[in-house]
């Protein structure tokens, strides 16, 4: 009789499990580490348990923390701390040859010759924009492994009035480009655009990574940004993001995964962050040395957000196209 047994499972996708399994579990959400607790855990755990599995010790190794972040942001890709694991182990493993292999001097792996080690970074740091740019706004995207900078780049060239979407979207992010077009179509004259834009001009909208799906909602007041950017002229700033959903009267919902989102947005170093009103409550679980780095602006309309997100076309050079180093 198993009824009075507590079954307790760990999974790191929802998804797959059946529905009516769902439905007799309860699922408790735990969010992943920050970079800063793996760093800790690494240090503390991980690293002591590597040296003491290959035979070293600390007096022929030394891992800085500058290279244990830089494993963590460059070499893996993960909410948990696995692969960041195997990558200390590769280390541990290389270190462990040269001192069979008669090397006597203590050995320090930093962030300048980790790739001596492991190899060059599967994912490298993304190329910072050197200026603000037309048509190009900067999102926060959530995936299983944690949080993503998502750039969104809409252009437009002669035509008839169609709308091309491409960077393998799913139906809700075509869905969210959808309404962030017909709120760009009501708002138009505010910011210079005239009526016959839209039906004299093919617009482009491309979120980068074709290869890789994207879906959710999160990213319609970004596909906004860029699409009034891109038909007026005005740049967009480069040194903010934002994540939010759209409504055709302008409203900014919630959406979800802030932590992570916010994270994603430290390492890329933007340093102004465009959130929905209604996830203000949400920024109470974010580390404290995040609301120091990081200025989170809440919003409640797309007035707003595009008041913050739009640039100074004084100040900046306005310039059509997309950006193509991403």
């Amino acid at each position: 009789d198993l009824s009075k047994v507590m079954f307790i499972t760990t999974g790191n996708l929802i998804d797959p499990i059946p529905s009516a399994l769902q439905d007799r579990m309860e699922i408790i959400e735990i969010p992943g580490y920050t970079d800063l607790e793996k760093l800790k855990i690494a240090r503390s755990f991980l690293i002591p348990r590597q040296m003491e599995e290959n035979g070293i010790t600390d007096k022929v190794l030394e891992i800085t923390d500058k290279a244990i972040l830089q494993m963590i942001s460059q070499y893996t890709r993960e909410a948990g701390l696995r692969n960041l694991e195997r990558e200390i182990a590769s280390v541990c493993r290389k270190v462990a040859r040269k001192v069979a292999e008669g090397e006597k001097k203590k050995i320090r792996v930093t962030a300048g010759n980790l790739a001596r080690f492991l190899g060059p970074p599967p994912y490298p740091p993304d190329e910072e924009r050197d200026q603000n740019e037309v048509g190009v706004a900067t999102g926060l995207a959530w995936t299983e492994t944690g949080g993503e900078v998502l750039h969104v780049e809409a252009s437009t060239m002669p035509g008839k009035g169609s709308l091309i979407l491409t960077g393998h979207l799913g139906e809700v992010m075509k869905e969210s480009a959808q309404a962030a077009l017909t709120y760009t179509r009501a708002k138009g004259r505010t910011y210079g655009i005239k009526p016959n834009d839209f039906n004299n001009k093919e617009i482009h909208i491309h979120v980068p990574a074709g290869a890789i799906p994207k879906d959710g909602p999160s990213a319609g007041i970004t596909m906004a940004v860029s699409l009034v950017s891109a038909l007026s002229g005005i740049p967009v700033r480069k040194d903010v993001a934002m994540t939010g959903e759209i409504t055709l009267r302008g409203r900014v919902l919630p959406v979800g995964g802030l932590k992570e989102k916010a994270l994603a947005a430290l390492r890329a170093g933007i340093r102004t962050v465009i959130i929905p009103h209604l996830n203000k409550k949400d920024l109470t679980e974010l580390p404290p040395y995040l609301h120091k780095k990081v200025d989170f602006v809440s919003v409640k309309h797309m007035d707003e957000v595009l008041k913050i997100a739009l640039a100074d076309g004084s100040k900046s050079t306005k310039r059509r196209g997309t950006r193509k180093n991403l």
